[in-house]
């Protein structure tokens, strides 16, 4: 099916899409139709109907996205099938939640989601366990990943994870819904957004010092939407329908780069680490705030390290890695402590492996090419979180300013991805930039990590 109308999904859809990185055609997306549409009221059947879901269908929501459309899909889908509504009360996608939507479900052939982030992460990985088919209908442009083939999945014992799930066969984005939503969501897309060059600057890091496996396509596909979406950065606050639209179309993007790369270091290097570390480890210090939220203002943090970084004429000199065991094992704990561990040993610099780094540091201006040219200077995407009312700091978002430094200098422990946090951290400056970026003294710093 090719129904979105965008030349460049529509080739995804229907196989004929030319991949840059390979000059070769790409395979097909495992979806059968994806949409952003001005509204779906009055044509959710006719978009449901050719999925081939069954004759029993779950439209499962949350008590917020039930008002705003759950109950009107729910509805419309007695036309074609005989409908179970769920309406599920979770603020967070966790395993239990996951046993709670397929209990809930278990009668139904298939199952349509309706509402965002949470909920969606619910219902894809509840049925891939459980191999039924679903589709989603999006309530707002919160988040990338509608389109990706992973959830985010907190475990029992509080660790997220992004968990192999597998795709909605038809994904329909309602601008007009999405536009009366509360505004913190789409700020909090436009943060999950803004990282495109801290990650492409981490990626293009990794592959020139590991030989880590590096596509530029998924940079490619977003390229033009996220100028677009930068200059309509004042009209997501509003809920502006053009830029709203923009900002679906660049989460679409995103998501669908992991599913043709199958990873997802395109949009998720350090800027994401620490945004996962603040939900994991924060604790009652958590202010609310949601992780687009929290991605935005660590991506303008990620970017000013970057540029700091690569931007000065005298290159970092690198030492072997310092791993804490004793430090970690207390802050994380046993189970949470032995699994950080095992991500930084994975990832942690010899004494062979600094040296053959640092030699190559020597051709300065060469090796820091690729980067610059990729690297948003930090004041556009300040510029972008303002324009949308988003938090550009930390701080500003109600996180005290400890905990932010702590995550800083932390993030790194939680996943075997080299970015400009490992560079920063051997190269012993990631103390110093942590307490500046949190408006801290450097000797407060050390009181609290001690």
């Amino acid at each position: 099916m090719t129904h979105s109308g965008d030349p460049t999904l529509d080739a995804m859809l229907n196989g004929t899409w030319i991949n840059p990185d390979t000059g070769k055609p790409g395979a097909r997306l495992p979806f059968k139709d994806v949409r952003i549409l001005d509204t779906t009221d009055g044509a959710e059947a006719d978009l449901i109907a050719p999925l081939g879901l069954g004759k029993r269908l779950a439209v499962v929501s949350d008590p917020n996205t039930n008002d705003a459309m759950g109950a009107r899909v729910a509805r419309a889908l007695r036309a074609i099938a005989t409908v179970d509504e769920v309406v599920i009360d979770v603020d967070e996608a966790t395993e239990a939640h996951v046993e709670e939507v397929k209990e809930r479900t278990r009668h139904a052939d298939g199952v349509v989601a309706v509402g965002s982030g949470t909920l969606q992460d619910l219902v894809k990985h509840a049925t891939f366990l459980d191999g039924r088919k679903f589709a989603t209908f999006a309530t707002a442009a919160s988040m990338n990943g509608y389109t990706s083939v992973t959830a985010s999945i907190t475990a029992a014992n509080g660790f997220k994870q992004s968990l192999k799930s597998h795709a909605s066969q038809g994904i329909f984005m309602d601008v007009e819904v999405a536009a009366r939503a509360p505004a913190f969501l789409a700020r909090a897309g436009l943060g999950d957004c803004l990282c495109r060059s801290t990650a492409q600057v981490d990626w293009r890091l990794s592959n020139a010092l590991f030989g880590t496996t590096y596509f530029e396509a998924p940079f490619t596909i977003q390229m033009d939407d996220e100028r677009d979406l930068l200059k309509r950065a004042a009209g997501v606050d509003k809920g502006d329908h053009a830029a709203i639209r923009t900002l679906y179309k660049v989460l679409t993007w995103v998501g669908l780069g992991t599913v043709f790369t199958g990873t997802s270091h395109h949009g998720s290097m350090s800027e994401h680490m620490i945004s996962h570390w603040i939900d994991m480890f924060a604790g009652d210090d958590h202010p609310g705030t949601l992780h687009g939220h929290q991605v935005g203002y660590a991506a303008v943090s990620m970017s000013r390290l970057q540029n700091a970084i690569f931007r000065s004429p005298v290159p970092p000199v690198l030492k072997p890695t310092r791993i804490d065991e004793a430090w970690m094992m207390r802050r994380y704990g046993p189970s949470n402590g032995a699994y950080c561990l095992a991500e930084a040993r994975a990832k942690a610099m010899d004494d062979e492996t600094v040296a053959r780094i640092n030699a190559a540091f020597e051709d300065w201006d060469r090796f820091r090419e690729p980067l610059l040219e990729v690297m948003l200077p930090t004041e556009v995407l300040v510029k972008a979180l303002r324009d949308c009312g988003g938090y550009v700091t930390a701080m500003s978002s109600g996180l005290p300013a400890p905990v932010y430094a702590e995550a800083l200098l932390h993030a790194r422990d939680i996943r075997n991805r080299f970015s400009v946090l490992d560079v920063a951290d051997d190269g012993g400056i990631l103390a110093n930039f942590a307490a500046r970026e949190a408006g801290l003294s450097r000797q407060s710093l050390q009181g609290e990590q001690a």
